[in-house]
């Protein structure tokens, strides 16, 4: 069965501000990789090539960031959302572009272990209309969550007080074209978006064939910081060490760590998993396990640890150590040494800052 695949990339990230007012959430780096191109691996695994991107406002980030999809084998179409109007409303720009071939819709802030693979072969096996991927979680008051009876799906609630099961929708869908009907046949939710909780449950009450795919893996929607770095624990955990800058003799690396090419370490502690990316550089500090150091970032004189540092932020002669925090690009915080001590910031927007 030919399929196509639909990554959801054009949401404004408003729960990690002030990092995505200046970024896309998607490209937000996640064991040094942007969360995007987990989504995009996930895809080419399962044997997808023809791949469409929903963006808006950050388009030209993305693009930039993919390309035209040649290095994952794919071919990579741009549609533009004119605003986040919804999934379903995201299914909908898409048409010309999905025509009359199934897809995988896949949201681009998520990560799931395990790839989408068997859920799409069960997919190309059955004769199903839709095929929506869920996971038990402890808490399905935050989510889209689905009713079952045996494997077919007779209700979905959106984030309901009362979750009638612990399934919640993980962000992968399988559609044929009857979707777009569907789409189409729905009004706006009280958030005035299309949603594709709607679009679904009017397939399962017009008769049409939904089905469950329940993962066991792990996966977490990123879209907040303690689920972000939730993830670039997960991932770390599984890092196979190597060293391909230099460390020198003053140096010590302790447990899985990466340093990548073109890294300096100088009298320092590596604790994994951690990973240190290309060109940065790692003087007289410590940088404890799960902390992800992206390129280009200069770490002196400081100790991180549970943390996420983005590319080109410098790090200087802190006096705490700084612990459970994402550091956005071409950040500096360094301490200074004038007199009489202060604090002196420079913040955008929903920045949170913690002093001690």
């Amino acid at each position: 069965m030919e399929l196509k695949g639909l990554i959801l990339s054009g949401g404004e990230g408003t729960r990690l501000r002030p990092i995505t007012h200046t970024s896309a959430k998607q490209l937000v780096p996640v064991a040094n990789k942007p969360i995007l191109f987990y989504g995009l691996e996930a895809l080419r695994e399962a044997g997808l090539r023809d791949v469409g991107i929903i963006v808006g406002d950050t388009e030209e980030e993305i693009r930039e960031a993919v390309g035209d999809g040649s290095r994952w084998g794919m071919r990579i179409t741009y549609i533009r959302q004119e605003a986040p109007l919804g999934l379903a409303h995201a299914v909908l720009t898409a048409a010309d572009f999905l025509g009359e071939t199934p897809f995988v819709m896949y949201l681009g802030d998520n990560l799931i272990k395990e790839g989408i693979t068997a859920f799409v072969d069960e997919f190309r096996s059955k004769e199903v209309d839709a095929l929506i991927l869920l996971a038990r979680v402890p808490d399905p008051q935050r989510f889209g969550v689905a009713r079952l009876e045996g494997n077919r799906v007779v209700e979905l609630v959106e984030k309901p007080k009362e979750p009638p099961s612990d399934l919640a929708l993980v962000g992968a869908y399988m559609f044929r074209p009857v979707i777009l009907e569907a789409a189409r046949a729905i009004k706006p939710s009280w958030r005035n978006e299309l949603e594709i909780t709607d679009a679904i449950q009017h397939l399962i009450d017009n008769g049409y064939c939904v089905e469950a795919h329940v993962i066991r893996g792990w996966w977490k929607d990123t879209g907040r910081l303690e689920d972000l770095l939730e993830a670039n624990c997960m991932v770390l955990e599984d890092l196979e060490p190597r060293c391909d800058g230099e460390v020198d003799g003053e140096s010590r690396i302790l447990g899985r760590v990466v340093v990548e090419e073109g890294a300096e370490v100088i009298r320092s502690t590596l604790r994994g998993p951690s990973i240190i990316g290309r060109g940065s550089r790692i003087v007289d500090s410590y940088i404890g396990p799960f902390t992800s150091i992206y390129y280009d970032v200069v770490v002196e004189g400081s100790e991180l640890e549970h943390s996420i540092v983005m590319e080109n932020s410098v790090i200087r002669n802190i006096p705490g150590r700084i612990e459970e925090s994402l550091i956005g690009k071409n950040v500096e915080i360094a301490r200074s040494f004038d007199r009489p001590k202060t604090y002196r910031f420079m913040l955008g927007d929903n920045s949170r800052v913690g002093l001690i």
